[in-house]
């Protein structure tokens, strides 16, 4: 499926297969709501697209759904990628590529909706307020449809929202839950007024991280995409590239695809340097939305105590409340964050299986872990921080 028209309302509307997100004009793009989000407006997958991020060599190949009107107007659309693997998604399914291949099936390729590298909540089914209602309907059909006729395994919307995801679910599709663990900001005037909402042993805690750092001589500097030279850019890279080296990982983000979105979206990115007698030794780099902060990747190059907690988490805090923004999200994973005021919060993605043996199999054990993830939110929210008062 390249090109198909569709007749609604007496209008027809031309759903397209895109390959090259440059090929749509990036204003178009982000009018149908991706603005609010960094890490979906069309810079951001422009730059994961042009600075080999992505492609053959990491196994994502872009085949964006969109839906245009007869005159050429773009009405709506969903970042979606061909993938040869599961890397980059954080929604886990190596288990059910296993089970495919076990039984003499191939779980890849198969078609993810995402924005690749970032497990953050946000809409995948983008419209402009000026699409046929049934637009977010047109683009679930339209990949489903691209699954059918590519032969590929399976289909997965990650990270969706919770509209979104019960609309998926009335398609058919499998609805998954994770967790992650998030800071709501409840309008506090300073990092003080933060503190004083928490129980005295997490706050003097608290207080006791972020002093061993002030006590190391550990400096910082907030940086945005005007303000972050092309020498803080390469410094933050290198620390970026040797985390991953350390843990056995694959740095995919290439140092031009920073310098890019840091000269395309400035007010976007966010990268806290931190210097020890005025040398970089850590750096944690976040993206800024409307009402919420992102935090994505870090790296250090000397140990300091307490310093990765006071860079990816207490920086982020502090920016937050300065800056009015609602929220925190620092990543994936992590129980120890409930300590410093982030609480479990549900995520969510859709899935689609072509073969229906799996499909029935994978679906019965979505049950059982979905009734696990809620005890364990449950677990989790009840080891909060924050006073009962």
């Amino acid at each position: 499926m390249t090109t198909s028209t569709v007749q609604q309302s007496g209008s027809a509307v031309r759903l397209k297969v895109i390959e090259n997100i440059t090929a749509i004009d990036a204003a178009a793009w982000n009018a149908l709501g991706a603005a609010d989000y960094p890490f979906l407006r069309h810079e951001f997958l422009a730059a994961l697209e042009s600075e080999d991020c992505l492609g053959e060599r990491y196994g994502w190949l872009p085949r964006h759904l969109t839906l245009w009107n007869t005159e050429g107007r773009l009405l709506a659309a969903a970042p979606l990628y061909l993938k040869f693997n599961s890397y980059g998604e954080f929604v886990f399914d190596w288990a059910w590529a296993d089970a495919h291949e076990r039984s003499g099936l191939s779980y890849y390729p198969k078609l993810v909706g995402a924005s690749p590298y970032t497990p953050a909540t946000g809409p995948k089914l983008l419209c402009h307020p000026d699409a046929p209602d049934n637009a977010r309907d047109l683009l679930m059909a339209a990949g489903l449809e691209l699954a059918r006729q590519t032969g590929v395994s399976s289909l997965h919307w990650l990270f969706t929202t919770p509209a979104e995801t019960a609309a998926m679910e009335q398609k058919g599709l499998l609805r998954r839950v994770g967790c992650q663990f998030h800071w709501e900001n409840r309008g506090y005037e300073d990092f003080d007024a933060f503190l004083a909402t928490l129980t005295s042993a997490k706050r003097k805690n608290i207080r006791k991280e972020r002093r061993r750092v002030v006590e190391a001589g550990v400096a910082f500097r907030l940086l945005d995409g005007n303000s972050a030279s092309a020498a803080d850019w390469a410094i933050f890279h290198a620390l970026y590239e040797s985390t991953f080296h350390r843990r056995g990982g694959i740095p995919t983000l290439s140092l031009g695809f920073f310098q890019t979105i840091a000269r395309s979206m400035p007010e976007g990115v966010l990268l806290v340097m931190a210097e020890s007698d005025a040398r970089p030794v850590a750096a944690a780099f976040c993206l800024v939305g409307t009402d919420t902060l992102y935090g994505r990747h870090w790296g250090c190059s000397e140990h300091f105590d307490m310093l990765h907690f006071e860079a990816c988490y207490y920086q982020g805090l502090d920016y937050c409340i300065r800056h009015g923004l609602a929220r925190f999200e620092p990543g994936a994973q992590g129980e120890h964050k409930v300590a410093r005021g982030f609480l479990p919060t549900e995520t969510l993605s859709a899935h689609w299986l072509a073969d229906e043996r799996f499909r029935e199999a994978i679906a019965k054990h979505l049950d059982y872990e979905r009734a696990g993830m809620h005890e364990y939110v449950q677990e989790m929210q009840s080891r909060s921080p924050y006073r009962a008062d």
